[in-house]
């Protein structure tokens, strides 16, 4: 099939190389003119301007959008809509809130234009190995972009989630576990790194882990390969970011009334570590030495 892919980082422009080994058509388009031109060398159509992309449509327009939720993906389909006909698709494959791709459905609906977001996972990994696609859609919009998300998914890894809004709702549930994930193995190799066995090999443990064993993962398999080439991981700050996925995945714990005290600890725990100096904890050592006479640091 002929799509559009607007936004060529490191998923996008992997993406459009899947696609183009599957025997697709893909138009490639970032506001980065290296991008196209480095995509042009695959065999993709290179596009420097919407207009462009517009252009070099054959027939119905497909446009897939990899870029970062809130207000570049508003503005970026609020574009392409205006230049859109009935019966074109808009699909978004960033790590939007699934409220927002809800919204933007039904106001593109208006239009006649078919809207999908599409959860995406797998990372620079996925050119080789494929993406795992959590896709909402209605089942006319997810028919004709089903050539590309079969290219796009290993066997196995497409799933149809629901209607508009299903398959951000999903990646970003899949996310917040990913956070809980993460934190399990951090907190279990800083253990074993401080343990009364100052030689434990951990890159052999992750390794050993893989085999056999009940918490093996891709994940873990990451890290072994990471400790492998930084055994003490020196070469990297402790500071961790969120995407915002992982907060709307406590907020919709909150909002149905579900327990999920990992997910939610896993992310405040990526908040200590961008502390240098915490506040609370001083307001802690300090209420020690009031009401105890405990010890205290000084600045």
């Amino acid at each position: 099939m002929e799509l559009a892919m607007l936004g060529l980082g490191k998923m996008g422009g992997n993406m459009v190389q899947r696609l183009l080994l599957g025997g697709h058509r893909v138009i490639a388009y970032d506001v980065d003119p290296k991008r196209p031109a480095e995509m042009a060398g695959f065999g993709a159509v290179p596009a420097n301007t919407i207009d462009e992309i517009f252009g070099a449509f054959k027939g119905t327009k497909v446009c897939w959008t990899m870029v970062p939720a809130g207000k570049i993906t508003e503005d970026l389909i609020n574009t392409l809509a205006a230049k859109m006909q009935p019966g074109d698709v808009i699909i978004d494959g960033g790590n939007s809130n699934f409220r927002d791709s809800q919204r933007r459905a039904a106001e593109l609906a208006k239009k006649g234009i078919g809207f999908m977001d599409a959860g995406t996972s797998g990372g620079i990994w996925g050119l080789k190995n494929g993406y795992c696609l959590m896709v909402g859609a209605s089942k006319e919009t997810f028919a004709l972009a089903e050539p590309a998300l079969k290219t796009l998914a290993p066997e196995g890894g497409l799933l149809h989630a629901g209607p508009p809004g299903a398959g951000h709702f999903t990646k970003m549930v899949h996310n917040g576990i990913e956070y809980g994930l993460m934190a399990a193995y951090a907190e279990g190799f800083e253990i074993l790194k401080t343990s009364p066995f100052p030689d434990l090999n951990l890159p052999a443990i992750a390794d050993n882990w893989m085999h056999g064993s009940v918490v093996r993962s891709w994940l873990l398999d990451l890290l072994k390969d990471a400790l492998a080439r930084d055994p003490k991981l020196d070469g990297i700050k402790g500071y961790v970011e969120d995407s915002g996925e992982g907060r709307w995945t406590v907020q919709a714990a909150i909002d149905q009334s579900v327990p999920a005290p990992v997910i939610t600890l896993s992310l405040l725990s990526r908040f200590v570590s961008r502390q240098d100096e915490s506040f609370s904890a001083k307001v802690c050592a300090a209420l020690r030495n009031e009401f105890g006479g405990h010890a205290v640091k000084k600045a």
